[in-house]
């Protein structure tokens, strides 16, 4: 199931839609009119690679979370409130996220599924982005998952929180086989 293509007038990304005539030149990654097209990623890919994400994250937790505060408690029998704890799990997970997006745009359950994140103009999202689109996650997913659900009603299948941030996610090309 493939959804419409996008191309840009300055080069690379996302934009305009291309039009059928391009959609054979798509496939290699150029439009006739020597744009970069990239397609946008399926909600279902998406919401895949978010399953996988989560528990990738388990380990990220596990060794700078978990850990840590086991050793603090039983060494020095001091447990944070929990404010603090929370606020470790957002810059932890943060850091975790921003970190790959600026990267290369893609966290490692990405990498599996072929995702990227980039900008309106198909560059690699800028630092400020990356951080408020981490930021506007939180809600979109624990607002009873409100931002993904509107991925159902975006003209773009776009979750809130990319739709505010300006970036999208885009499916890369297959490997060539061998």
């Amino acid at each position: 199931m493939t959804r419409s293509r996008r191309a840009t007038p300055k080069g690379t990304g996302i934009g305009a839609k291309a039009p059928p005539a391009e959609a054979g030149a798509a496939q290699g990654g150029l439009s006739a009119a020597g744009r970069t097209v990239a397609e946008l990623a399926g909600l279902r890919r998406r919401l895949a690679a978010m399953l996988y994400e989560s528990m990738l994250l388990l380990g990220v937790l596990a060794l700078s979370f978990l850990v840590p505060y086991l050793i603090l408690g039983a060494v020095a029998e001091y447990t944070p409130p929990g404010w603090l704890l929370w606020a470790h799990v957002f810059v932890v997970l943060g850091v975790y996220f921003v970190w790959y997006w600026r990267r290369g745009g893609q966290t490692l359950a990405m990498q599996t599924w072929r995702l990227k994140i980039v900008a309106g103009d198909g560059q690699l999202a800028s630092l400020g982005r990356c951080w408020l689109r981490y930021a506007l996650a939180w809600p979109s997913v624990l607002l009873a998952g409100f931002g993904l659900l509107w991925a159902l009603v975006d003209r773009d299948r776009q979750f809130l929180h990319d739709r505010l941030a300006g970036t999208c996610i885009v499916l890369l090309p297959a490997p060539p086989k061998q």
